[in-house]
């Protein structure tokens, strides 16, 4: 594994009974870089973080974080890494500061340090002011940037998200962005974060797209959409099947329904729109044109898109997290 790499997997696997949630995925994240685990719910990609940040043991493969070996010396990689939970572990009644005192008292932070460092993290995502104030009385995206802050408090190597701005409504996940982008020009840091949203995904230096448990690609946001190089077409009509049987034998295209529209995917597609009018055959109550995005890309290597993906993964989701609990 290469010295320099801020995390390295090898083949990394778990299983849960008969059921592979990670199927020996490889991959290696950078120093100083944001890497996103981009997936539908059920798709791995917690399981992968659990793992990585020693909660989980691997049922095989090898991976290092900081240098550490996640398996051979867990103690190094608790002390070098940062977790941000997917489900808050805040004490909501004690105060935002008596939170963050008791992690510093549990990571071993020297006490003559403590005080400067979390007024410097509390700064970082603006809750300096509210230091005094029991969590309880905080909102979610308060509540997600003072987690964020806690993870930091101990000057880790590696800071790991996992769906870190879940349930949040989208102007408080652009803030917790803005936080996150300006604490990463702050402090020398590697963020490794999974996601399911798109637009968040966009944040990275690099996706990972993870699905059923296996690594399907890895590069920036901008070389995948580029690797799309089509546009997107989605058609309503009165009847779907006849739409996709008309769109396979007048125009040699492959379509499905994604997301309740026949999908298909075409070369400029503005252009192709008023010969799909004119040669379909039957009437089209609506047609949209975008182009490629993430959500593209994933169709693209996956065959659905990430909303259909986890339409069908939640019953897995419970079934993998019951098992986790045992």
């Amino acid at each position: 594994m290469p010295a320099d790499a801020a995390v390295s997997v090898r083949g990394l696997r778990k299983a849960y009974g008969k059921v592979e949630a990670v199927k020996g995925v490889d991959f290696e994240v950078r120093p100083g870089e944001v890497f996103g685990f981009l997936g539908p719910n059920g798709a791995g990609k917690t399981t992968t973080i659990s793992m990585l940040c020693t909660l989980v043991n691997p049922t095989g493969g090898s991976a290092t974080v900081a240098g550490h070996d996640v398996v051979k010396a867990r103690d190094e990689v608790r002390r070098n890494i940062g977790l941000v939970f997917q489900d808050p572990t805040l004490d909501g009644y004690l105060s935002a500061e008596q939170n963050l005192r008791f992690h510093a008292e549990l990571y071993g932070v020297p006490k003559a340090a403590v005080g400067d460092r979390i007024r410097k993290v509390m700064e970082m995502v603006a809750l300096w002011d509210r230091k005094d104030a029991k969590v309880n009385t905080f909102s979610g995206g308060m509540k997600r940037r003072l987690e964020i802050a806690r993870g930091l408090l101990h000057s880790p190597r590696v800071l790991f998200l996992d769906e870190p701005t879940v349930g949040l409504d989208p102007q408080t996940r652009s803030a917790i962005w803005g936080y996150i982008n300006q604490l990463r020009l702050v402090e020398d840091i590697t963020i490794f974060m999974t996601t399911h949203y798109m637009d968040e995904a966009e944040y990275c230096d690099r996706i990972a797209i993870v699905d059923h448990g296996e690594l399907v690609v890895i590069d920036s946001p901008e070389a995948l959409k580029a690797s799309v190089g089509k546009d997107r077409v989605q058609i309503q009509t009165a009847d779907d099947t006849a739409a996709i049987k008309a769109l396979r034998e007048r125009f040699g295209l492959e379509a499905a329904v994604h997301e309740g529209a026949v999908t298909f995917a075409v070369a400029s597609g503005e252009e192709f729109v008023p010969r799909l009018f004119a040669e379909l055959g039957m009437p089209i109550t609506s047609v949209s044109v975008s182009r490629p995005s993430l959500d593209d890309v994933f169709m693209s290597y996956t065959g659905s898109t990430i909303r259909d993906a986890e339409a069908g993964a939640d019953n897995m989701t419970t079934w993998m997290r019951a098992m986790a609990r045992r």
